[in-house]
Protein backbone atom coordinates (compact mmCIF):
# COMPACT_ATOMS: atom_id res chain seq x y z
CA UNK A 1 0.00 0.00 0.00
CA UNK A 2 1.47 3.32 -1.17
CA UNK A 3 1.31 6.67 1.29
CA UNK A 4 -1.29 9.02 0.41
CA UNK A 5 0.35 12.29 -0.56
CA UNK A 6 -1.75 15.77 -0.23
CA UNK A 7 -1.60 16.67 -3.89
CA UNK A 8 -1.27 19.97 -5.58
CA UNK A 9 -4.38 21.41 -7.69
CA UNK A 10 -5.14 19.29 -10.75
CA UNK A 11 -7.11 20.56 -13.62
CA UNK A 12 -10.89 19.22 -12.44
CA UNK A 13 -14.89 18.94 -13.76
CA UNK A 14 -17.08 20.28 -11.44
CA UNK A 15 -19.23 17.35 -9.87
CA UNK A 16 -21.26 17.70 -6.68
CA UNK A 17 -21.61 15.70 -3.90
CA UNK A 18 -22.38 16.12 -0.50
CA UNK A 19 -19.80 15.55 2.64
CA UNK A 20 -20.55 15.24 6.58
CA UNK A 21 -19.64 18.29 8.04
CA UNK A 22 -17.32 16.30 10.77
CA UNK A 23 -15.27 14.71 7.89
CA UNK A 24 -15.09 18.40 6.00
CA UNK A 25 -14.05 19.82 9.11
CA UNK A 26 -11.05 16.96 9.32
CA UNK A 27 -10.04 17.38 5.75
CA UNK A 28 -10.22 21.44 6.23
CA UNK A 29 -7.94 20.44 9.15
CA UNK A 30 -5.52 18.35 7.45
CA UNK A 31 -5.02 20.83 4.15
CA UNK A 32 -4.75 23.91 6.38
CA UNK A 33 -1.73 26.10 5.32
CA UNK A 34 -1.03 23.53 2.72
CA UNK A 35 -1.30 24.02 -1.35
CA UNK A 36 -4.07 22.02 -1.76
CA UNK A 37 -7.86 22.46 -2.03
CA UNK A 38 -10.65 20.52 -0.45
CA UNK A 39 -11.26 19.16 -3.86
CA UNK A 40 -7.72 17.78 -4.89
CA UNK A 41 -7.67 16.37 -1.52
CA UNK A 42 -10.81 14.11 -2.17
CA UNK A 43 -9.65 13.23 -5.83
CA UNK A 44 -6.29 11.92 -4.29
CA UNK A 45 -8.06 9.84 -1.64
CA UNK A 46 -10.25 8.78 -3.77
CA UNK A 47 -7.48 7.90 -6.37
CA UNK A 48 -5.70 6.42 -3.29
CA UNK A 49 -9.01 4.11 -2.41
CA UNK A 50 -8.83 2.90 -5.83
CA UNK A 51 -5.59 1.54 -6.58
CA UNK A 52 -5.85 0.03 -3.09
CA UNK A 53 -8.83 -1.54 -4.31
CA UNK A 54 -7.08 -2.89 -7.43
CA UNK A 55 -4.40 -4.41 -5.06
CA UNK A 56 -6.94 -6.50 -2.97
CA UNK A 57 -9.04 -7.69 -6.36
CA UNK A 58 -5.47 -8.60 -7.89
CA UNK A 59 -4.54 -10.34 -4.31
CA UNK A 60 -7.39 -12.13 -3.91
CA UNK A 61 -7.24 -13.21 -8.17
CA UNK A 62 -3.78 -14.23 -7.34
CA UNK A 63 -2.72 -11.53 -9.33
CA UNK A 64 -0.90 -9.70 -7.44
CA UNK A 65 3.06 -8.14 -8.62
CA UNK A 66 3.99 -6.93 -4.50
CA UNK A 67 6.26 -9.30 -2.85
CA UNK A 68 4.85 -10.67 -0.05
CA UNK A 69 5.76 -10.14 3.42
Amino acid sequence: MKNFNIPAVPPTTSKSIRFPNDVIEQVETQIQGKDCTFTAFVVEAVRWALENLEEQRQKKAGFSQTPRE
